[in-house]
């Protein structure tokens, strides 16, 4: 073999490609493995009170139905927590009236503009916190949809006293559209596989923001909530400070159900951007490592690496068929494991992977991030700077 620069390129295409396929056979196993888990009944639980925070800021789609969900819960002592910033806002009319629908439950609206960082989320947490009533904290975002025992099973890892914090994936549902199908498609076939392959390696060394659970005592440990409050990925530090106190944070199986309603791409791009740089600005070298999931994209250059290399076409095109049947595999292996056979199509498998790909790439052309119609700069440790 004459090694050249076109056959140096070609060896580096298939040897990704390799490493692709590996990472998919282990994607579709911990999904597999995880989706029994979420099956098993509770095997511990616990008393402690707890007080739910929900953060919002707008109207999210079927946000009602959403707000209801966190108020049917089947638990003993518990309190929720509504908090928007301002009195414009124009979700306070729905969280008014959910609230009437369930007189008989503890539960709050707060309104409070008062702002402790460049992460408006946090400051709108931090306001809730002032009225919360129980040492334990469930934090989710507002579109987000559970059923009736989540906090059972949120809280069940707190019976360990190792325990610090707790944390759950989630999956998505499409509201309507083909840019909100594309949405869901991330979520379900790259963040959810994904987002498990850490646990194969140690414990959980961060949260997932659709919920995260902690213990008052070990959040006001690292300074509460004005300690994330410059923070861009709130979810990842408020995991990585629970770790540092040397408590664990426990992964829960369960999948939270994440409502999307994307309106256009445009709207789709920039909030992969978001994820995209936020992923990058706290785990830099795990990004750069994830080229890996991007299978289809890469069975492309391997095929014409391959083919580049000597082979005949049909064999070059082998990569692409293998690549787009694990792709196939991974899809409906989520689709029956974890969103409760909810498919938004493989025949959308193409054109989601090739956007996908566009997303990492432009990525790494710039900092700037779009966030509830604001523009931030995000800085190298994961801080927030408005940008100018």
């Amino acid at each position: 073999m004459v090694f050249s620069i076109p056959n140096i390129l070609s060896g580096i295409a298939l040897s990704l490609f390799v490493f692709s396929i590996g990472y998919m056979i282990i994607a579709i196993s911990r999904v597999l493995v995880f989706s029994r888990k979420i099956r098993r009944p509770i095997t511990s639980s616990n008393d402690l009170p707890v007080t739910v925070l929900k953060p919002i800021c707008g109207m999210e789609y079927e946000l009602a139905e959403n707000l209801r969900s966190f108020c049917r819960q089947d638990y003993g002592e518990h309190q929720v927590v509504f908090g928007v910033r301002e009195n414009s806002d124009p979700a306070i009319p729905t969280i008014e009236a959910v609230i009437k629908e369930f007189p008989d439950r503890d539960i709050s609206l707060v309104i409070d503009d008062q702002i402790i960082g460049t992460n408006y989320k946090i400051s709108n947490l931090a306001n809730m916190a002032k009225i919360a009533k129980h040492d334990v904290f469930v934090i989710s975002d507002s579109d987000m949809r559970v059923s009736t025992d989540y906090l059972q099973r949120v809280t069940s890892p707190f019976a360990d006293s190792k325990v610090g914090a707790s944390t759950c994936l989630y999956s998505g549902t499409a509201a309507k559209g083909l840019a909100s199908r594309l949405g869901v498609m991330f979520v379900n076939d790259w963040f959810l596989p994904s987002a498990l392959i850490p646990t194969m390696f140690g414990k959980l060394k961060f949260c997932f923001g659709a919920t995260m659970a902690v213990r008052r005592d070990v959040l006001e440990g690292f300074g509460g909530f004005p300690a994330l409050a410059d923070y861009l990925a709130d979810d990842y530090m408020l995991g990585k400070f629970v770790v540092e106190q040397g408590y664990d944070v426990a992964l829960v199986p369960y999948v939270v159900e994440n409502v999307i309603l994307e309106e256009d791409l445009k709207g789709v791009f920039l909030h992969e951007i978001r994820w995209a740089r936020t992923i990058r600005s706290v785990q830099p070298g795990g990004y750069a490592a994830s080229i890996t999931t991007e299978i289809m994209p890469l069975s492309l250059f391997a095929a014409l690496g391959a083919f580049t290399m000597g082979a005949s076409a049909p064999m070059s095109l082998v990569p692409i068929a293998i690549a787009l049947g694990m792709r196939i595999l991974l899809h409906y292996a989520v689709c029956r494991g974890l969103t409760n056979g909810k498919s938004c199509g493989a025949w959308l498998i193409p054109v989601r992977d090739m956007l996908s790909f566009a997303v990492r790439i432009y990525s790494f052309c710039g900092t700037k991030v779009l966030w509830r119609e604001r523009e931030f700069v995000v800085l190298a440790d994961n801080r927030l700077k408005i940008a100018k």
